[in-house]
């Protein structure tokens, strides 16, 4: 921290209570009085920075209006609460604008989308499952002009419980298909663990050289891996 005052400039390096009491600073191994002004601030910046931060409430929101209609300047305010003097300068400024200061509490950011945007894309993602979530999104932009981005469309349609998931393949059998390997299972249903022992099981893995591994995905809600529109 560095405090000027007629063209003289003193870094401090050292306070505490009693040297803030009295005026005085560090400065190059000596003692250096303070001016009045410097050591009005200096005392004021103290209090501001150890002070914790936290809004203010109503009560003490008038109070400083109070003393500012009364004739006190925003500094000798700043000083006597412990506030600074910016926020001072803030509240003031929006009391002669409106007439009014009471906390604004903000709702956050705007939704992009309205309720019926969001139940388009509820309807787009139940018709087609297989879509991307690109693909909401652009039918959206071409039917009413909002544009949204892919996240948008993951978090819409995760709050109607409806999420990216792997289907369940299942291969279609036929009535011979079912007859021979019904067959199968009875020709081995007596085997032995020696004779199973030569059995050899294996399964397949899966290996992606590209960065899209051509995944198909479907958009469905918990619980419902094995309904019939959730499988391909």
């Amino acid at each position: 921290m560095q405090i000027t005052g007629n063209h003289q400039m003193a870094r401090i390096v050292r306070h505490n209570d009693e040297s803030v009491r009295e005026g005085y600073i560090r400065n190059g191994g000596k003692e250096v009085k303070l001016f009045t002004s410097a050591l009005k601030a200096f005392q004021c910046n103290n209090r501001i920075v150890m002070a914790q931060r936290k809004h203010l409430d109503n009560f003490l929101r008038g109070r400083i209006i109070g003393r500012l209609e009364c004739g006190r300047t925003q500094l000798e305010v700043s000083e006597e609460l412990g506030i600074a003097q910016s926020v001072i300068s803030r509240l003031w400024q929006r009391f002669q604008d409106d007439g009014n200061v009471s906390r604004c509490y903000s709702t956050g950011r705007p939704r992009v989308t309205t309720p019926n945007e969001d139940r388009y894309l509820a309807v787009t993602a139940k018709r087609n499952r297989r879509n991307t979530a690109s693909d909401p999104s652009r039918q959206l932009s071409s039917a009413t002009g909002t544009t949204v981005s892919r996240q948008t469309v993951y978090r819409r349609l995760g709050h109607i419980g409806l999420y990216a998931r792997r289907p369940v393949r299942c291969v279609p059998l036929t009535a011979t298909h079912c007859r021979l390997r019904l067959a199968w299972s009875r020709e081995h249903a007596l085997w032995t663990p020696q004779q199973w022992s030569c059995v050899m099981f294996s399964d397949e893995s899966r290996f992606s050289l590209q960065s899209d591994s051509g995944r198909t995905f479907i958009w469905r809600a918990p619980g419902t891996r094995y309904h019939q529109e959730n499988t391909i």
